[in-house]
């Protein structure tokens, strides 16, 4: 409640991880998920778990919320949780949250602004009970 509360646009990743870099490997995937259209950078609220099996060590939680910390607002409030599922093995898999931050609006499209001349030529005015294919057809001989 304290995370989603700030407000503002709000998204939510998922990052796996294997080998001797599990966690950090993990944070980095969940902070830039090809889900994502926007960066988490700036985000005031951020909630994180991570579920490992048993076999996760205190110092990469630690390193995984450094480069989550590292990733967001400085002054952002972090809240984060630990899952040990004793049926995960050598994998940690991080889900984040992370709210308060503006997203970039898409640039807006320039309206196409069409210009007609003030007038029409005589010799234009002429040939507007033509439709105009057939006037088309007309300028091509």
């Amino acid at each position: 409640k304290a995370v989603m509360s700030i407000g503002g646009a709000a998204l939510m990743a998922i990052g796996r991880g294997t080998g001797e870099t599990r966690a950090v490997d993990a944070a980095r995937a969940a902070i830039s998920s090809p889900l994502l259209d926007v960066s988490i950078s700036g985000a005031r609220g951020v909630l994180f778990n991570i579920t490992a099996g048993p076999d996760l060590s205190l110092q990469e939680v630690h390193e995984a919320q450094e480069v989550i910390s590292k990733a967001v607002d400085p002054d952002a409030n972090i809240i984060f949780g630990v899952v040990i599922d004793p049926k995960v093995s050598n994998e940690v898999r991080i889900t984040l949250i992370a709210t308060g931050f503006d997203v970039a609006q898409p640039k807006a499209q320039t309206d196409r602004v069409r210009t007609f001349p003030g007038r029409i030529p005589a010799e234009a005015a002429d040939d507007l009970d033509i439709p105009p294919f057939l006037r088309r057809s007309q300028n091509l001989r």
